[in-house]
């Protein structure tokens, strides 16, 4: 554009002012095509698609009309124009973190005046999402027993944002503040040099003396700075009526106005030859916006032309703004199809999230899967993009509504789940009672078997409320560990009835040495399982005589071995044996940390078949007699062989309870 550029240059000795029609001989400007509204309007990329212009002859002028507004709003205050630069970014998916981030970055970086329309997109986005914050907060409040009154929530998210706001408001108060001073005295300055227009007509003195002067109004006038928007366009009409009665005037000198015709024609070709190249420019707002930079210069800085051009080069200018704006309403009817998209997919969002909060669900489980279903959606729904603006708050209000109808559901259940919650904490609160009421007894005979069925009656309660989870176990568990440390201590101590136990027992143990069994497998059985129950009704040895337990478990399995059964079989036996004894223990906590082992255990051996399962797919195309497959396969059947072993452990421990 360094050509148009030369147009800011006009000969101080040639008129340059734009001109209305006041006789036949002055070219009209495209002002005068139609009455310009004096009301403040918004600048092209504002104006909803719906609106755009399209290819009738009243709607092209349309196009004119908010060209020129858009200028007498950049007129008031230069600092306008910089909106266009300002890149528009997709709020409505940010978070309320973000948006507070963004507008602190608009109010430090840019001009106050040229953020307006950002800051009130934003601002609608922080108070939807924060409203649907507080809402859904309250909501919890009100679940957990609070009252609506007492309500009161605050985030150091809103505390930043409202500061920036704060920030925002302060500066443009200040700004025009200023701007109302300066613009009242500009709009006296030009309101002077228009009645010094009025005073050059019919002036009794040389033509080129008058010329001058008006020469100097003008410059005066370009440089004397914006006036109020609603004062704009009368003041310039006015000035330009008086700037061609002037022309008028000088029609007794015939080479001073044709001097000024062929300059204003050059100038106006300039800016025709730009709008057409802008024509075929694919940027459509960049070029739309130069346009009206384009207009601004074809008004404000160019007089008019000889009466046999202006109809071409006006007809000219407006054919390429046409092609510019034909372009730019093909691109809003693009945007309206992404926007119907996102439509489409934000209603299938919220269908989602209505169908979740549909489910029937009863358990803490399937209501924690479904509360990452809708989080899923709700991120969803914020990422999906715009949607036409006269269906956005419609859009919002059905989103809000599905949310709100899930977690109504969502508390419901759990406010029913805190009063069974409730009732269990009170019920494990009085077993803790007990618990801590004989922890101290001496009477060992009739506390013990209470000790072991409050134990029992602990793990048959259901949840408590997590805030009291914690602390109620670790006072329980303190208080039966109390209790059976006591008594561990004091058995520790060899008595006289574990030393004859350890007596019968090592009898036993060289009575099974020489014990013959039936060559029958059941009678064998039956056998040895009886011997292990007289073992068991022995009692208790001395701590430092236990190794003979371990003598008598491999008697046994010398036993077994001599039935020939199988490995499962024989281990089962075994483990029967084992449970027996810990289940007659004293300590429930033993055939608890049994428990314990076998489920990790399972765990592990579940683990390590799958690894084995996922290592076979890296011989998809080997044999199966490749001896490294063989050796998986092998490993596989083992793994599996060892897994049905401890889940029916894990079964007989199940049945002791």
């Amino acid at each position: 554009m360094s050509d148009i550029n030369k147009v800011e240059g006009i000969d101080e000795n040639i008129p340059s002012e734009h001109s209305t029609e006041i006789d036949k001989n002055i070219e009209p400007t495209p002002s005068e095509a139609s009455k310009i509204n004096d009301d403040v309007v918004e600048s092209s990329d504002n104006i909803d698609s719906d609106d755009k212009i399209s290819n009738t002859p009243e709607e092209h002028d349309e196009v004119i009309n908010e060209i020129e507004q858009s200028n007498a709003e950049d007129a008031e205050d230069e600092g306008n124009k910089d909106r266009h630069k300002i890149e528009v970014k997709d709020y409505d998916t940010m978070s309320l973190e973000a948006l507070a981030i963004e507008l602190e970055k608009l109010v430090k970086n840019e001009k106050v005046q040229a953020i307006r329309s950002h800051v009130n997109a934003i601002n609608t986005e922080f108070k939807l999402k924060f409203q649907a914050l507080i809402d859904e907060k309250k909501e919890d409040f009100i679940n957990d027993g609070g009252n609506e009154i007492d309500f009161y929530y605050s985030s150091p998210v809103q505390r930043r944002y409202k500061e920036a706001y704060k920030s925002y408001r302060a500066k443009l108060n200040e700004h025009y503040q200023s701007l109302e001073k300066n613009l009242k005295q500009n709009l006296a300055d030009k309101l002077t040099i228009i009645e010094e227009l009025k005073g050059l007509i019919n002036v009794e003195e040389n033509i080129n003396s008058t010329y001058k002067h008006f020469k100097e109004l003008q410059e005066r006038w370009r440089n004397t700075g914006p006036i109020p928007r609603d004062k704009y366009n009368n003041a310039w009409n006015s000035y330009h009526h008086h700037v061609e009665l002037f022309y008028d005037f000088l029609h007794l000198n015939r080479d001073l106005r044709d001097l000024d015709f062929k300059h204003n024609l050059e100038k106006k070709l300039l800016i025709i030859e730009r709008a057409e190249e802008l024509a075929k420019d694919d940027n459509v707002m960049r070029a739309f916006r130069e346009l009206q930079e384009l207009h601004k210069m074809w008004k404000e800085e160019l007089g008019p032309v000889g009466k046999e051009h202006r109809e071409d080069i006006w007809e000219r200018f407006k054919a390429a703004t046409k092609i510019i704006n034909d372009k730019r309403h093909i691109y809003y009817q693009e945007i309206d199809k992404v926007y119907e998209k996102n439509l489409e997919n934000k209603l299938e969002i919220i269908a989602n999230i209505e169908a979740v909060g549909a489910q029937e669900s009863g358990s803490h489980g399937s209501w924690q899967k479904k509360i990452k279903q809708v989080e899923a959606f709700r991120e969803a729904f914020f990422n999906a993009g715009k949607v036409p603006i006269k269906v956005n708050e419609a859009t919002w209000a059905k989103f809000k509504e599905a949310v709100r109808s899930f977690n109504r559901r969502k508390n419901a259940f759990y406010k029913g789940l805190k009063k069974e919650q409730y009732k269990n904490l009170q019920l494990k609160l009085e077993l803790i009672k007990i618990a801590e009421d004989n922890k101290d007894s001496e009477d060992f005979e009739t506390v013990t078997p209470l000790m072991k069925k409050i134990q029992s009656d602990w793990k048959k309660i259901g949840h408590v409320p997590r805030k009291d989870s914690d602390k109620i176990w670790k006072q329980f568990k303190a208080a039966c560990n109390h209790y059976f440390d006591r008594i561990h201590a004091k058995r520790n101590a060899a008595s006289k009835e574990q030393i004859d136990a350890y007596n019968k027992k090592n009898d036993l143990l060289n009575s099974l040495k020489e014990l013959k069994l039936s060559e029958e497998k059941e009678e064998g059985i039956k056998v040895i399982k009886e011997q292990i129950k007289v073992w068991q009704s022995i009692g208790r040895v001395p701590n430092d005589k236990r190794y003979i337990d371990g003598k008598f478990q491999k008697t046994i399995d010398s036993l077994l071995k001599g039935l020939k059964l199988d490995k499962t079989e024989a281990e089962m036996i075994k483990y029967e044996n084992k449970l027996d004894s810990l289940n007659n223990s004293d300590d429930n906590r033993n055939l608890d940390n049994e428990r314990t082992f076998i489920r990790k255990k399972i765990d592990e051996v579940k683990s390590q078949i799958n690894q084995l399962e996922n290592n076979l797919q890296f011989f998809t195309n080997v044999d199966d007699d490749n001896p490294l497959v063989k050796e998986v396969h092998q490993n596989i059947k083992k793994h599996r062989t060892s897994l049905e072993l401890l889940k029916a452990k894990l079964q007989k421990i199940k049945d002791l309870y």
